[in-house]
């Protein structure tokens, strides 16, 4: 699908995002089925290169929904089976509360685990990150509330890195490759993305290096991250590859694809997912707005803005980054931004995010023919 550089979301993102402090630079776009694609961009990247739609940003958590279709198709295929336990498939989770929990709840961050732990604290210390010792951590990182058998939907809702972290050891072990590698065949390739790891990227773009946006500036780190991945326990865990939880990176492009083809998968018109495997993962679930691999429109003031429709459902990402999807309309938003550069504090993204993805379906809905929609 060709694309339309439109002057008004270059404007819309002038106005919330790069003169408003949020970030130095942003792309963003609408698609649909029945509304053409609209793209744009504004701002810069070091040494005043303007940023346009082709420049390249650090998903982070964007990363979770690409991971869990990638394990979808797998399981579609029968690779892998969603309901065994995390433990046959992840020798370090053996002898841990999480050791016999189906897979599918650590995929709706229903698995009983933390939110977090610093994997990479060794790197700070000098010393290198024991990736088995890593997993044996977070598999071991559960919630004191969260003891014995789980309940048939699982726990209680925590958004868990933890939990994609070991999900991406799943994919790692039943198919014996670098989990970077199976997205690009199983969702990259059928899809026509360049959206990958960074090693992946820039070995398909000579120029990555200049065309990717920087994100923070980390003194532990060497200083400026750019071409790197901005998570640390992913730097930590996969270096230029890319772990469960973050590591791809991708245009506005790419990420419009990839939302029209998930929107593509649930009217039932995909050969790449089938109608009934994405909604196995954008179903509701009882206890908050997580789905598997995806988040839905939360109550009150949401990312997703309040033009986007109950069946919302789409991922956010730390380095500023978002993607939403609504199923009633058809229609597809992103928000691609460095909001972490120079430093990660700054929150001015939470207020930005709803207005410029409000705006983006407001230009959306302009084109959209009256009647129902697909």
């Amino acid at each position: 699908m060709s694309a339309v550089k439109n002057a008004n979301i270059c404007a819309i993102l002038e106005r919330n995002v790069t003169h408003a402090g949020v970030a130095p630079a942003a792309a963003a776009g609408y698609a649909g089925a029945l509304v053409p694609k609209s793209v744009a961009a504004a701002g810069s990247l070091p040494g005043g290169t303007p940023a346009d739609t082709e420049t390249i940003f650090d998903l982070a958590s964007v990363s979770k929904p690409v991971v869990a279709c990638t394990l979808m198709r797998l399981s579609v295929q029968g690779d892998v089976d969603l309901q065994a336990p995390l433990g046959s498939f992840v020798p370090e989770a053996r002898g841990s509360g999480s050791e016999h929990l189906p897979v599918e709840l650590f995929l709706a961050h229903r698995a009983g685990l933390e939110a977090h732990r610093a994997l990479f604290a060794p790197l700070l210390q000098g010393r290198a990150v024991s990736r088995e010792r890593a997993l044996r951590t977070a598999a071991r990182a559960r919630r004191a509330d969260c003891a014995g058998e789980a309940p048939l939907a699982g726990f209680a809702p925590v958004y868990s890195d933890l939990g994609y972290i070991l999900l991406g050891a799943v994919i790692e072990a039943v198919t014996a490759e670098p989990l970077d590698a199976v997205v690009e065949r199983e969702l990259a390739l059928p899809l026509g993305l360049e959206l990958g790891s960074a090693r992946q990227v820039r070995r398909r773009r000579p120029g990555f290096d200049r065309e990717v946006a920087p994100t923070e500036i980390v003194r532990a780190r060497g200083g400026l991250l750019r071409g790197i991945v901005h998570d640390e326990n992913a730097w930590a865990l996969s270096g230029h590859a890319a772990s469960g939880h973050a590591g791809l990176f991708g245009t506005v492009h790419d990420v419009l694809a990839f939302g029209l083809a998930l929107l593509d998968a649930l009217a039932g018109r995909s050969q790449w997912l089938s109608r009934e495997a994405l909604q196995a993962l954008v179903r509701l679930r009882p206890g908050g707005t997580l789905r598997a691999g995806f988040d839905g429109k939360s109550a009150g003031v949401s990312s997703a803005g309040a033009l986007s429709g109950p069946e919302t459902f789409g991922h956010l990402g730390f380095t500023g980054t978002s993607l939403w999807c609504d199923p009633g309309a058809g229609v597809t938003s992103v928000l691609l931004t460095n909001r972490v550069y120079p430093t990660r504090d700054n929150p001015k993204i939470r207020a930005a995010r709803p207005l410029v993805h409000d705006a983006l379906w407001a230009e959306a809905r302009r084109l959209l023919p009256e009647g129902p929609n697909p």
